[in-house]
């Protein structure tokens, strides 16, 4: 996985990726279902407070939002 620098990355194309993210089939929020806005803010409030970080995987070619702790305990 690489690191996207998401400060780096186009407003508008941010969100639009987080959108994509917290839109794809298969993602689980629990036992409370949240509107794509509220799903939006909790990614964008994620990234800027630093818990969690933008990755490009290479083998599925997709970006992803990933846990800071979730992927330290990853590589450990």
């Amino acid at each position: 996985m690489i690191e996207i620098p998401w400060q780096n990355v186009a407003a508008d194309t941010l969100n639009l990726l987080l959108e994509e993210i917290v839109t794809r089939d298969g993602t689980d929020y629990g036992v409370v279902e949240k509107t794509v806005a509220q799903r939006l803010e909790e990614a964008r409030t994620s990234l800027q407070k630093g818990r969690a970080m933008l990755v490009w995987d290479e083998t599925t070619e997709s970006a992803s939002l990933v846990e800071r702790r979730a992927l330290s305990r990853l590589s450990d």
